[in-house]
């Protein structure tokens, strides 16, 4: 609270007090008062006006000054009303008033969207367990069916299936915390089914799966891990090179405090400047938007936000032409291991 904007807001008292001390002293000079009368009657004015917008100026300084504070401190700025004194002034008293109400008011409204949220996120996810159902029965129809063309369309439904998990995860991000069990996982277990579920397009491209040093355990939901691998190993087969042998190394090394998973291609890489960018919620990069990728730029996105819920580190190393590597870091004791 600065002193010329107070100042400011009193200008109209001061000028109204100093035409009712002109007024007066005109008066007096009417009656021909004494020197010491003229002079006495606007100083004690004055004087108890001054003292009195000082102790005004300093009581609502002082709190307004305490509100600044714990305003910069607190991360939820909404919960200034639950901590806030009230002020022993009448203007401070009426304003927190109003912000209570208002509080209350926005509270309401966020429940309001918050349960539509809600609402709309278990529909989704309902539609996706019930989308499974024709997925898997048009899966059992072309395996008793094989042919070229049934082959096609196997691929298609994998694509499918891919992006509705990942829809199914995307909605679920925001409550990992709600459907994920930690407990001793072996790597190997991890790896070999997120390669399972990328067999058919790994097949189809050729490319090799290179998996050695995996007999180590982490800490951590496996559901959650083998969705996020799945994610990097879609993005190796996506942005492998044309006309060689494509190649997907993963491995683990053990640290000190951590297990460290290491995914490494030889595709395309990503162009410089944009490794930094990669975990951006739609990002598809110069290799996306070029190359025909049809990326969506939330894979990535979706790794970290959910790697950011588990507490397992995740980050990637690219050179443009050369390859890609992805490494998620396991803590040894993030978690209360559950067996």
């Amino acid at each position: 609270m600065l002193l010329k904007h107070f100042i400011k807001d009193k200008l109209l008292q001061i000028c109204m007090l100093l035409f009712a001390i002109i007024t007066i002293e005109i008066f007096l000079s009417i009656y021909s008062f004494g020197t010491f009368i003229k002079l006495y009657i606007p100083i004690i004015i004055l004087s108890i006006y001054g003292l009195s917008v000082s102790i005004e100026y300093l009581v609502k300084k002082r709190y307004y000054t305490n509100v600044s504070n714990l305003l910069n401190n607190l991360e939820d700025k909404y919960l200034i009303t639950e901590i806030i004194k009230e002020p022993d002034f009448v203007e401070g008293k009426i304003l927190i008033e109003y912000l209570n109400e208002i509080n209350k008011s926005m509270l309401e409204n966020v429940n309001k969207y918050k349960y539509l949220a809600e609402d709309y996120k278990e529909y989704i996810e309902m539609w996706i367990h019930e989308i499974k159902i024709p997925i898997a029965t048009s899966k059992m129809i072309i395996e008793n069916n094989k042919n070229y063309v049934t082959k096609s369309i196997d691929e298609e439904l994998d694509k499918i299936e891919n992006f509705t998990e990942q829809a199914l995860y995307y909605a679920r991000s925001n409550t990992v915390e709600k459907d994920y069990y930690i407990k001793k996982s072996f790597l190997k277990n991890i790896v070999n089914e997120a390669v399972r579920k990328n067999k058919t397009a790994l097949i189809g491209e050729k490319i090799n799966i290179n998996a050695h040093d995996l007999e180590k355990q982490v800490n951590t939901d496996s559901k959650w891990v083998i969705f996020i691998l799945n994610q990097i190993i879609q993005n190796s087969i996506k942005y492998r090179k044309e006309n060689i042998e494509s190649e997907i190394e993963i491995y683990s090394k053990e640290g000190k405090e951590n297990v460290i998973l290491h995914i490494k291609d030889n595709g395309i890489g990503i162009k410089n400047g944009e490794v930094t960018r990669v975990f951006d919620k739609g990002f598809t990069g110069t290799n996306g938007r070029l190359l025909n990728k049809k990326s969506t730029g939330i894979g990535l996105y979706l790794c970290k936000k959910l790697c950011d819920k588990l507490g397992i580190g995740i980050c990637i190393e690219a050179e443009e032409g050369k390859g890609t590597e992805v490494k998620l870091i396991f803590p040894n004791s993030s978690y209360m291991t559950l067996d």
